[in-house]
């Protein structure tokens, strides 16, 4: 049961996207930003909750993803409804970083048929940067240091991302980065050799055996 609890979490938080929306289509800012941010929390802990029960699971990760981007995008529309300070005083910056996510998932669909779900150590500091953002944003007001520093976390997590598409012919989720996948990829191809040789030695073992 405690191996479920992660994508239940998960679930509940793609669950509270429509009451997230009918909270902004009925102009609600406090509740809004309640379950926004409970939300947000819910994103950090059902991610630890599944390394730790060792409950990681491409389904979970899959979820995750489309968690993450819906909440994103929601969160965007509810700042900027609740805060057009936002888009009058700091358009550019708040809108690099919806404008990149999107561009990532739209690349992801094209590459892999569903979102990338790489779950980078960048992607995650940089949700948890825009949720300390948005959260500040709707407890205390707009923070302008913390919003660049949020959307430029999330630029340089969208470009790794971009890398990994590149790199990743197939869908890989929970990748720690870039870095890693160029260091691993010698390894995996010195493994293949080595496989590569020793299938070659078991096929001449046993031609030489089928000439007695």
């Amino acid at each position: 049961m405690r191996r479920h609890l992660p994508n239940l979490l998960t679930t509940l938080r793609i669950a509270a996207i429509p009451v997230l929306a009918a909270l902004a289509w009925r102009r609600a800012p406090e509740p809004f930003a309640a379950l926004l941010i409970a939300c947000l929390v819910g994103d950090v802990v059902d991610g630890s909750l599944a390394r730790a029960l060792h409950a990681t699971s491409r389904l979970g990760a899959l979820l995750d993803s489309v968690a993450d981007t819906l909440l994103f995008f929601m969160a965007f529309v509810g700042a900027l409804l609740f805060h057009p300070e936002l888009g009058r005083d700091h358009g550019v910056a708040f809108g690099l970083a919806p404008v990149a996510w999107l561009a990532e998932n739209a690349a992801a669909l094209l590459r892999y048929g569903r979102l990338s779900s790489f779950h980078t150590y960048l992607s995650r500091a940089a949700a948890v940067a825009m949720g300390v953002f948005v959260g500040v944003l709707f407890t205390w007001g707009l923070v302008p240091g913390l919003l660049y520093v949020a959307s430029g976390l999330v630029l340089v997590a969208t470009c790794e991302e971009f890398i990994l598409l590149w790199l990743l012919p197939e869908w890989t989720p929970d990748v720690r980065g870039a870095y890693w996948v160029v260091r691993a990829e010698p390894r995996r191809e010195g493994r293949e050799g080595q496989e590569s040789l020793e299938s070659r030695d078991r096929r001449d073992g046993y031609e030489r055996r089928s000439d007695f």
